[in-house]
């Protein structure tokens, strides 16, 4: 089975490109000790700045991480090769302490890299990300999906499409491949971010350079809903691997009252279900409310932190780790305990 769409070459190759405002100071491509003829797989690593911790190359645009390769090499690895690997890791600057976001909380390699680590000297942690929601798509595909979602989002989107329908010519187009109308739709899509209520990208070449490396990866799903020759939202997502991911969306800023954001979803739900024939879609970092109306599940994802005991440097920064996650529960405690206590006091009054 492919691996995830953010487990590629290709989403790493574009991530170093164009999606740090300040290059990593040293990247590392890390083989994992695979068996002969199971294939290859790797991680990305990097050390964002001298003394920092040893980490996943990401940052905020990256959804999910995990090993490159072949899904079969890194399924067959065994305790051994994974203790072998973590002691390798041991040889990079900041490995004193490893740090590795965001992660499938369910996903085998985890766990295996987790008691690998641990057996190589190292105490380990896991800490949440972020809620991710996500659909898998029903027998029937988007027409039994689309029924069984809450009627006040599907009334919104019929109105949205009568109000566009009296608001003039309208029309959504889905950009798929690598033509000339890429480059239109990648146009349009930045026209639509620019009168959104969205801040400007942190990295203005990620995007641009994302959508023409999908484009040729036969990932992108770029869809653009014109009134006219004014485009009124623009979404890009990512199919990969049975699975679509729903990357960047925005709308024009004071066009609520025609739901063209709303609109444009179902179309390119539809077509994810329907035409690309996924067997999940999946909404990608955050808990915002309106995710609810469109996906029936939520998941979450997770860190990986780690301590090399016999490192000094490990040896503090686990200490501060714990002390900073014991005040963290206590300070998420005590509205419970204040709250308790308040109830008591007012039953005896």
């Amino acid at each position: 089975m492919p691996g995830d769409v953010f487990e590629t070459e290709a989403w790493f190759a574009n991530l170093q490109a164009h999606g740090f405002e300040r290059a990593p100071h040293r990247h590392w491509t890390c083989p994992l000790p695979v068996s002969s003829g199971a294939g290859v797989a790797h991680l990305h690593l990097m050390q964002q700045a001298p003394g920092e911790p040893l980490a996943a190359l990401g940052n905020y645009y990256s959804c999910l991480y995990g090993p490159v390769g072949s899904a079969q090499a890194v399924g067959e690895l065994s305790a051994q090769q994974w203790q072998a690997f973590a002691k390798a890791l041991r040889q990079l600057p900041g490995s004193a302490v490893l740090r590795l976001q965001p992660l499938d909380a369910d996903s085998a390699w985890l766990a295996a890299l987790q008691c690998g680590l641990q057996a190589a000297g190292y105490w380990t942690d896991r800490f949440f990300c972020f809620g991710n929601h996500y659909q898998i798509v029903p027998q029937g595909g988007f027409a039994v999906y689309w029924q069984q979602r809450p009627s006040a989002l599907r009334h919104s989107v019929e109105r949205g499409r009568r109000r566009l329908d009296r608001a003039g010519a309208w029309r959504i187009d889905i950009h798929t491949g690598a033509s000339t109308d890429v480059d239109r739709a990648l146009a349009a899509y930045q026209a639509v971010y620019a009168q959104s209520w969205k801040p400007p990208e942190p990295c203005p070449g990620f995007m641009p350079g994302l959508v023409r490396t999908a484009a040729h990866e036969g990932w992108l799903r770029l869809g653009v809903l014109w009134l006219g020759e004014q485009p009124l939202a623009a979404q890009v997502w990512l199919v990969h691997g049975g699975k679509a991911n729903i990357y960047k969306l925005a709308y024009v800023k004071g066009q609520d009252r025609l739901s063209p954001g709303s609109v444009l979803t179902a179309a390119l739900m539809a077509h994810a279900m329907d035409v690309d024939g996924v067997r999940e879609v999946d909404y990608l970092s955050g808990d915002d409310a309106y995710k609810r109306d469109w996906m029936a599940q939520r998941r979450e994802r997770v860190g990986l932190v780690a301590f090399d005991r016999r490192r000094l440097r490990g040896l503090l920064a686990g200490g501060r780790h714990v002390t900073g996650a014991w005040i963290g529960r206590m300070a998420r405690l005590l509205p419970v305990v204040t709250k308790q206590k308040d109830l008591r006091a007012s039953r005896e009054t």
